[in-house]
């Protein structure tokens, strides 16, 4: 999970949540906005991937604040899900959705 950040505004949103399931290689595009909390997030996981894919067994996301907040590393640990923190400035670490950043980017003409 990642975030295309500084769009222009469309409809109250101006970021994206990128969202590659490992295996099927499915691609979800959340729209967001610059104020979303850990809640925000959460909720949003829940309603948008949750709720249609089920329960993923981990989760590989950037070092962001709303994904390494106490709330997020507690849910984890609740729901027995793994978490996988990639290295800052190692890209390769998500490689499938930094791929798909990059072609929806170019697709947005950003």
């Amino acid at each position: 999970m990642e975030f295309i950040t500084q769009l222009p505004l469309s409809n109250s949103f101006d970021s994206i949540l990128v969202v590659v399931d490992r295996f099927s290689k499915m691609e979800i595009f959340i729209p967001t906005d610059g104020t979303m909390t850990s809640l925000d997030l959460a909720q949003s996981f829940i309603n948008n991937v949750y709720s249609k894919h089920g329960l993923p067994a981990s989760i590989v996301s950037d070092r962001g604040s709303l994904f390494v907040s106490s709330f997020w590393t507690r849910l984890f640990q609740q729901l027995k899900i793994s978490r996988d923190l990639s290295t800052t400035f190692h890209p390769e670490t998500e490689v499938q959705t930094e791929r798909v950043k990059q072609i929806l980017e170019q697709s947005l003409w950003i």
